[in-house]
């Protein structure tokens, strides 16, 4: 399960993989003697070891277990984590998209079925509940507001359906913005370099104290694999959204009721906004007075300029505007209309409803 977008793809992967030994390859007794390990090390090892056991392994295309032992077939394949002791698992809204009915893969190997209670596409997020039975603990949650770049993570997953993958690195950048669907992007993002593979998507990125720090969800590749590039949705995105989806099954998107025409279209004309395409009947921007394109006269709808004051040019300002207002809230739509600029009052509604 794996799209691209300008150069983002999105990490989940296939079931599993072939391995071999290089040609050549010889081992001996001398050679697999273990050295002796560094302080450093020690700590990234009881590190790991503390982590891993709450990680799993999500097949999104989920059938009925017969026995703990039965490997899944599904070719579509994530990572998780425990999120709480009543079973609600995070990962990615991409590793779930089309499918409520999962199944997951413990630490130890054991085998739960699961269901999808809750997704939200806005930010590539979603919560699956297994049954709560005999769990390992989940991972602790931090914070991501005071990270710096420079610090130390590592993520755990499942890349090419490689069962509890350790891999490390640093913070290599914050606040990044990661395009979606939908003309929405994920703001906040945390940038590393720690490696991020297909089958990585949804699986955690912890700080050295052990905490969760964020999910890990795309890889800025030209060949799908890891380059180095990759990104998480912040823990403090994660802890806002989650227990709305563990409650409601969604989150709410504010919305207008708009269709605007397409970015290109207004560079191609030299208008700077976004021109409405059309309205939505009984909307709130049909109540508003806002007008789409009227095709018979040939003329062209309103261009929204500005909401509450802050310039918007492209359709993910004006989303994210949408959304940091909230439903139900009145927002200033600037309009631009022929030669005139006038401001509108809006109301938000609910737009997934």
């Amino acid at each position: 399960m794996k799209r691209v977008m300008v150069g983002i793809a999105v990490v989940a992967g296939l079931a599993a993989v072939g391995a071999s030994l290089l040609p050549g390859t010889r081992t001996s007794t001398a050679q697999v003697a273990s050295p002796s390990i560094a302080a450093v090390e020690a700590e990234t090892i009881a590190l790991f070891r503390r982590s891993a056991p709450a990680v799993v392994h999500v097949f999104a295309q989920g059938q009925s277990l017969t026995s703990d032992e039965e490997e899944p077939q599904s070719q579509q394949t994530g990572s998780g984590f425990l999120w709480d002791t009543a079973g609600h698992i995070v990962t990615n809204e991409h590793v779930v998209r089309e499918v409520d009915a999962v199944r997951v893969r413990l630490a130890d190997g054991r085998l739960r079925e699961g269901r999808v209670v809750g997704k939200a596409a806005q930010v590539d997020l979603a919560v699956i509940k297994i049954n709560s039975g005999d769990l390992p603990a989940p991972l602790p949650v931090g914070a991501s507001g005071s990270l710096a770049v420079g610090q130390f993570v590592m993520a755990i997953g499942n890349p090419f359906g490689l069962d509890q993958t350790l891999t490390t690195g640093v913070v290599s950048a914050l606040k990044r913005r990661l395009p979606t669907d939908g003309g929405r992007e994920i703001a906040d993002m945390i940038q590393t370099d720690a490696a991020i593979n297909p089958g990585n998507s949804g699986g955690p990125l912890i700080d050295s104290s052990g905490q969760l720090i964020g999910v890990a969800t795309a890889i800025y590749s030209p060949s799908g694999a890891s380059a180095g590039i990759g990104f998480a949705v912040p823990v403090d995105t994660v802890k806002r959204v989650v227990p709305i989806l563990i409650a409601d099954g969604r989150i709410p998107t504010p919305a207008i009721g708009v269709v605007v025409a397409p970015e290109a279209t207004a560079a191609r004309l030299g208008i700077d906004g976004l021109v409405v395409a059309s309205v939505l009947p009984n909307s709130p921007a049909q109540r508003a007075g806002i007008r789409g394109i009227d095709r018979v006269e040939g003329l062209l709808g309103d261009v929204i300029v500005s909401i509450d004051g802050k310039p918007v040019r492209r359709l993910a300002e004006l989303t994210e505007a949408l959304e940091t207002a909230g439903v139900g809230k009145i927002v200033a739509i600037g309009i631009l209309r022929r030669e005139n600029t006038i401001s509108l009052r809006v109301s938000t509604a609910d737009g997934g409803h």
